[in-house]
């Protein structure tokens, strides 16, 4: 699996959004190079999960919409006498 990266907005956004989560629910003060590490090491360790969960989820529609399309061309065939 390749490295999963994000643009500098979407870090900056979910730096401030671990960092308001810590605040909030923790008491405690997140610093910019904290959060990063945070979000880095979540991305290296965790990411892998969330990314195999997605193609999984995909996978399954895509799979069902191939049934749906067989069962249409299934409905269509003429029978042979």
């Amino acid at each position: 699996m390749a490295k999963i990266e994000f643009t500098h907005a979407e870090t900056e956004r979910m730096v401030t959004k671990l960092q308001s989560y810590f605040d909030r629910e923790l008491n405690q003060e997140l610093e910019q190079f904290d959060a990063e590490f945070l979000l880095d090491f979540f991305a290296k360790e965790m990411g892998a999960y969330y990314y195999n969960r997605g193609l999984h989820d995909a996978r399954a529609i895509f799979e069902a919409r191939v049934e749906s399309i067989d069962d249409d061309i299934y409905a269509i065939e003429k029978e042979l006498s």
